[in-house]
């Protein structure tokens, strides 16, 4: 049945009908599709302006208050859906409270800090420890620096040593 086939006296019902029917639905929509634009921040301010605009609203349906809770409760379930799809974007962070204090633009002046900083901590690190573990079943060797230095020399010993004989 089509609205011109529709009698008069079913037209209000019908579009309440659809109202209801469809309404959910297209904003479901449109808050997916702003929250894949926008991010959550636009659906706060959003979800905020749609609530004030329902409690502001004047009905004279019998029951007003309920119809309007009702609809508060869409506006707030379709902007939390949106906000949790996978596709919704996410905000970027603000950055300017994370700014260091003294922290300059000037990519000279940044250079300045940065090799300050480098000097400061130099070293960087401890040198590595040499370990030893105890194993059952016979002592192994140590392996370090120190260690691999000190077989490298005597290696070398030992083949001056072969030369010379």
């Amino acid at each position: 049945m089509s609205l011109h086939t529709l009698h008069p006296e079913r037209v209000d019902e019908t579009r309440m009908h659809a109202y209801s029917t469809f309404a959910p639905t297209l904003l479901d929509s449109l808050a997916r599709r702003l929250a894949r634009c926008q991010g959550s921040k636009e659906l706060d301010q959003v979800e905020k302006s749609l609530i004030r605009l329902i409690e502001d609203s004047e009905v004279t349906a019998p029951h007003a208050e309920a119809m309007k809770e009702f609809a508060i409760e869409l506006v707030v379930s379709t902007m939390t859906n949106a906000r949790n799809h996978p596709d919704a974007k996410s905000d970027l962070e603000e950055i300017d409270g994370r700014r260091t204090e003294g922290r300059s633009e000037n990519p000279d002046t940044l250079e300045e800090q940065l090799q300050s900083g480098l000097e400061d901590s130099f070293p960087a690190s401890d040198p590595p420890a040499v370990v030893s573990t105890s194993i059952s079943g016979g002592s192994k060797d140590l392996v370090g620096t120190d260690e691999v230095l000190r077989r490298k020399k005597k290696a070398l010993q030992r083949r001056e040593e072969q030369d010379t004989k």
